[in-house]
């Protein structure tokens, strides 16, 4: 239904952990995209029972191959004693493998084979705006980029089964929380902070647990690839800065539902919040895709002057309103980001329809601002 960006084949040159969160896409882009591959579904109970029952039944199946030869092995953390066969396999005979998951912590956590070098990791998002014709923002902005939801004409059911299943059912599949009723109320504590500074202290007082605790949690949520911190940018400091990290949901749609927001509509304080987060998510899949070596920071001083997004060593500094028409008050975080970095970039992206110059900075339209950041136009 989507042409997705990411081409596993251009990664081929070696072994890859291909990691992303469920439901992303990962395995129906890998059933199409390479063709003539070995694919072992691990989701699969019976073939699952079969790898963890003998794990060297792998080095038996494709002992002899060669450099031509591909092997997918779907949710790899499900039998992660896989990757001493892997490892051989490689070794031995130069096959490639793409080795998929939606969460590295199980193969971190418990030591196991990360094949030392012989697999790079690569990361898969949900949709973006380049993929998906017509784009409708406001769509986009409610329902998220989750292939499933993204059409649904009603989201909020499909991301309630998935916040239950996928975020809470999983983790506590995997023990990699104790008290699951303690996660779900740092859950709705965490999204209280999609797109804001992580305060520990507080959240650790909110949901009743220590501030070790919940820096455990955070761990958790970016191991499973279901969150985001972004660091402060901090490197010239004039003035007295934030250096608290940001924190956001993978994707959009489930920050929403986690905050109870619904039907969100322009103008409103949601919505700004939502359309922040969405072109945020835009900027965290495209610097992944490219393996782009800039990266994301946000910029806030103590007074609470802050720009949304500052692109590598301030090459760019980018502020995102979700106003219908951009005034001079608007650009206040830029004019004073620019008082210290004064060889950077200034965009303000908004829904301001008429992309142009405001004196040093550039007001995008954000679909003009999306199409340039994808084409590589940015950075």
């Amino acid at each position: 239904m989507y042409q997705r960006i990411f081409d596993i084949n251009k990664e081929l040159d070696t072994s890859v952990f291909l990691f992303g969160a469920r439901q992303t896409g990962k395995s129906t882009l890998l059933r199409k995209a390479v063709s003539k591959a070995v694919y072992i579904d691990l989701l699969d109970s019976d073939i699952r029972k079969l790898y963890r029952k003998r794990p060297a039944y792998l080095y038996d199946q494709l002992a002899g191959k060669d450099s031509s030869c591909v092997v997918i092995i779907d949710e790899i953390p499900e039998v992660p004693d896989l990757l001493n066969e892997v490892h051989r396999l490689i070794s031995e005979f130069g096959i490639r493998f793409v080795l998929c998951g939606s969460s590295a912590r199980k193969l971190k956590r418990k030591g196991y084979n990360t094949l030392g070098g012989r697999a790079f990791p690569c990361y898969f998002y949900p949709l973006v705006s380049a993929e998906i014709p017509d784009l409708d923002i406001d769509r986009a902005v409610n329902n998220g980029m989750m292939p499933l939801h993204y059409p649904a004409k009603n989201a909020t059911r499909l991301l309630a089964s998935y916040v239950d299943v996928y975020l809470k059912e999983e983790i506590q599949a995997e023990a990699l929380v104790r008290d699951l009723d303690n996660f779900e109320r740092f859950l709705e504590v965490a999204a209280l902070t999609d797109g804001e500074m992580v305060n520990y202290a507080n959240i650790a007082s909110d949901c009743g647990v220590s501030a070790k605790t919940v820096k455990e949690y955070f761990s958790i949520l970016q191991d499973t690839l279901v969150g985001y911190t972004i660091p402060a940018y901090t490197k010239v400091m004039k003035r007295r800065l934030v250096q608290a990290p940001r924190f956001y949901f993978f994707d959009v749609g489930v920050a929403n539902y986690l905050l109870h927001r619904q039907n969100l509509v322009r103008g409103t304080v949601e919505f700004g919040h939502a359309f922040e987060h969405w072109v945020i998510q835009e900027i965290i899949a495209y610097i992944g895709y490219t393996h782009n070596e800039n990266r994301l920071s946000y910029w806030r001083t103590y007074t609470g002057i802050e720009v949304d997004a500052v692109i590598g060593d301030a090459r760019l500094a980018i502020e995102i309103k979700s106003v219908a028409e951009v005034l001079p008050k608007h650009l206040t975080g830029l004019k004073t980001f620019m008082e210290e970095h004064p060889d950077t970039r200034p965009i303000i992206v908004s829904l301001d329809r008429i992309s142009r110059r405001c004196g040093e900075m550039e007001s995008l339209y954000v679909m003009d601002f999306l199409r340039m950041l994808w084409a590589g136009e940015l950075f």
